[in-house]
């Protein structure tokens, strides 16, 4: 996308590809996770959403051993944290095929696409205090992606204030799979004028908590 498509009131109307097409609508939404500030940014209408790296170990399949997700103490402080600085913390999760899943980490430190060997050892040096027998488990592989990050730690979800026709439902951090249909449900209701099933004020481009940040970003 490199830009938006006014009428002559002003309304967005639709966006302008790379490829030179445009596409048209009675609104655009931006759902775009981690990428929602940069394409914000090119409606001119900015949102205060950054990528925030994480990075996750995978175990050769073993016998079932953990029965349910596993955090420590430090995940809900680094989940809460706005520090760009690393922070990782323990989160250990099997999968069907016997695999576990070995994370977290959380950094911010752009789109830095680069596995980075400390964090892994970090992460796994950690996961071995709570299940000991990991420290035996080859790992067979690593990935890593971005969540969108807002400031206040809430997701975007609603109409903007700023640009009439534009609509966000971005920044849900890691929880964003989990909170999808309930995000599809509200921004849907706010769409056709129903009355959502929840308040959807704490979510606004406009609510006062994100007010701060929004003017840093314009």
């Amino acid at each position: 996308m490199t830009g938006g498509i006014r009428s002559d009131g002003g309304r967005l109307t639709g966006i302008t590809t790379r490829a030179g097409g445009d596409v048209r609508g009675d609104a655009v939404v931006v759902a775009a996770g981690p990428w929602s500030g940069e394409l914000t940014s090119r409606l001119a209408a900015p949102l205060p959403v950054r990528p925030r790296r994480g990075m996750v170990l995978v175990t050769s399949r073993m016998p079932h051993r953990i029965f349910h997700k596993v955090y420590d103490g430090d995940y809900v402080g680094a989940v809460g944290s706005d520090a760009a600085a690393l922070q990782t913390s323990t989160v250990v999760e099997s999968t069907a095929a016997g695999t576990v899943l070995i994370g977290s980490s959380r950094q911010q430190i752009g789109f830095d696409t680069r596995l980075q060997v400390p964090v892994l050892r970090e992460i796994a040096a950690k996961a071995t205090v709570l299940f000991p027998f990991l420290a035996d488990m080859p790992v067979m592989r690593c990935y890593g992606g971005f969540r969108p990050f807002v400031p206040d730690h809430l997701p975007v979800i609603g109409p903007d204030h700023r640009l009439p026709g534009l609509w966000h439902a971005t920044g849900h951090e890691g929880a964003g799979i989990g909170l999808s249909v309930a995000t599809g449900e509200l921004l849907r209701d706010l769409m056709l004028g129903h009355e959502p099933a929840i308040d959807p004020a704490p979510f606004s481009p406009a609510r006062p908590s994100l007010a701060a940040h929004l003017e840093e970003v314009a």
